[in-house]
């Protein structure tokens, strides 16, 4: 199964009533990891009177979050729904409040939090990541433009390509394509290719499944 999350740290900010909220979020695949992430940004706002988080990881299905000393289910909360509404895990997201001496209520809270994490969402680089096989695929000059012209159809990713005596491919191709793709690759070249599977992990098809097409080398 698939599963979103983000490529990198981002940041975005704004201010309300004169108090400015700075959400920054990164990713993160484990509790430790989404602490020290957590401690680093409280160390780059000591003088913030609020460092709300919330994190969601993919393992163990682990959720957290803290108010940080703003009114119990105003923010924590409200940040860790943002997460899990976008669909995202893996991930950890702090926001840093400097007051600006308005209160803002209850309802004003929970609305300037959950902005906050979603604008910053909004500029994150969201990624795909799917569960894919890398294939060694080796075979004559023939056949090689044969193959690359179906792979495309398959939404792989090509991830190297040698040319020497035989042409080797290395693809990624995703789970629920790997035994149509296989089977047309042994259709077209007669059964000549050799077709290697060295291995299954998860990669970001994002860019894929929006252009089809998705090119490393």
């Amino acid at each position: 199964m698939n599963y979103f999350t983000i490529s990198r740290t981002t940041e975005a900010s704004f201010i309300e009533k004169r108090s400015e909220f700075i959400c920054r979020i990164a990713p993160v695949k484990t509790s430790d990891e989404a602490i020290e992430f957590i401690n680093s940004v409280r160390a780059d706002h000591r003088k913030a009177k609020h460092n709300v988080y919330a994190y969601v990881l993919r393992n163990d299905n682990i959720s957290r979050y803290s108010d940080d000393g703003e009114p119990q289910g105003t923010a924590g909360v409200p940040v860790l729904d943002v997460l899990r509404k976008r669909g995202l895990t893996d991930i950890c997201a702090v926001v840093t409040r400097y007051f600006g001496g308005i209160l803002l209520g209850g309802g004003g809270l929970v609305r300037a939090y959950s902005h906050a994490v979603s604008i910053a969402c909004d500029s994150a680089e969201i990624m795909n990541m799917c569960q894919c096989h890398r294939l060694r695929i080796t075979t004559d000059y023939n056949m090689y433009g044969k193959i690359s012209y179906i792979l495309p159809s398959f939404d792989t990713i090509v991830t190297d390509s040698v040319f020497e005596s035989d042409v080797v491919i290395e693809i990624l191709v995703l789970n629920e394509k790997l035994s149509p793709l296989v089977k047309k690759i042994t259709e077209i070249t007669n059964g000549s290719a050799v077709i290697e599977d060295t291995g299954e992990f998860f990669r970001d098809f994002s860019a894929v499944k929006k252009e089809n097409t998705y090119d490393f080398t």
